[in-house]
């Protein structure tokens, strides 16, 4: 049964995760802002078109895939919240950024259990821009 006090806990709970993701997503949100303030974004943003292009998504989307494989996913989102995609890219970077997030971190983890982390990293790497490129040709 809920009580007025199990909903309090909640509450607190979901409020210091709110803050977490917001210590995570505002800053880098605010610094592609800056980026695209300044025209450095779309400047930057054109070496990475050869790169996302197969992928169908703008050469901008390069700087969530790159936060999210070596950050997090959260961290990728407060790239995502400032440019703009049409449902089908959303839809291509969400999978891709599912199957390799936060490399960094993973391959500390999968270097301990015994597997060689390079191998993963790299697998995961090309399989998550395989299936990005498939969904492009397929959707």
């Amino acid at each position: 049964m809920i009580t007025i006090d199990t909903f309090k806990k909640g509450l607190k709970k979901g409020f210091d995760v709110l803050i977490l993701l917001a210590k995570i997503m505002l800053p880098i949100y605010l610094v592609v802002e800056l980026l695209k303030y300044s025209g450095l974004l779309e400047t930057i943003s054109k070496l990475f078109i050869p790169f996302m292009t197969p992928l169908g998504l703008p050469g901008e989307a390069a700087f969530a895939l790159i936060i999210g494989a070596s950050v997090n996913i959260y961290a990728a989102l407060g790239v995502l919240v400032s440019i703009s995609l049409t449902a089908k890219q959303a839809t291509i970077i969400a999978v891709v950024l599912s199957i390799a997030p936060n490399l960094i971190g993973e391959t500390v983890v999968i270097r301990r259990i015994g597997v060689n982390p390079y191998f993963i990293s790299g697998l995961r790497i090309v399989t998550a821009f395989a299936v990005g490129t498939i969904m492009n040709l397929v959707l």
